[in-house]
C-alpha cells in the first residue's frame, strides 16, 4: 500500500479540482445567469432571495479555491455547510434513489472529507500553512 500512499497527493488534487469544477459550473448561471426558476424554488422552500446569491458566490469563488488550493479547507467546510442546508431545507425526496439527491449527499460527503483531510501536497495551501516536517 506503500505505492498508493505515495499516490496521495495527486488524489486530493484529482478531488480538489473535480469538486471546484462541478461547484463553479453550479454557481456560475446562480450569479449571472436567468434565475427565475432558480430564485422560486428555493423562496417556496423558505430560502431568502439573497440566499441564491451567497450560494452563487459561495459556489463559483469556492470552487475556484479548491482548484487552486488555496484556503481548502475553510472553503470546503463551508461549501458542506452550504449543501447541508440547501438539503435540509428542500427536504429529503421521497425516495434516497433520487439521483439529484444523491449527487448532494456525494458532494457534501466530498467536501467535508476534503476540509478534514486538507488539500494535500501539491497546493498553494502547502508552502503557505502546512507542516514544516
Amino acid at each position: 500500500m506503500k505505492f498508493l500512499e505515495q499516490l496521495k497527493p495527486l488524489g486530493l488534487l484529482l478531488l480538489r479540482c473535480a469538486l471546484g469544477a462541478i461547484f463553479m459550473i453550479h454557481g456560475y448561471p446562480k450569479l449571472f445567469g436567468q434565475n427565475t426558476a432558480m430564485h422560486q424554488s428555493y423562496t417556496q422552500h423558505g430560502l431568502p432571495r439573497s440566499f441564491l446569491f451567497v450560494t452563487g458566490v459561495l459556489e463559483l469563488f469556492g470552487g475556484g479555491l479548491l482548484v487552486v488550493g488555496l484556503f481548502s479547507r475553510a472553503a470546503a467546510l463551508l461549501l458542506t455547510v452550504d449543501l447541508a442546508v440547501v438539503m435540509l431545507k428542500m427536504g429529503v425526496p421521497e425516495s434516497y434513489t433520487n439521483p439529484g439527491f444523491q449527487f448532494e449527499v456525494l458532494l457534501a460527503v466530498a467536501t467535508f472529507a476534503l476540509a478534514t483531510t486538507g488539500p494535500g501536497a501539491i497546493s498553494i495551501d502547502q508552502p503557505l500553512f502546512g507542516s514544516k516536517k
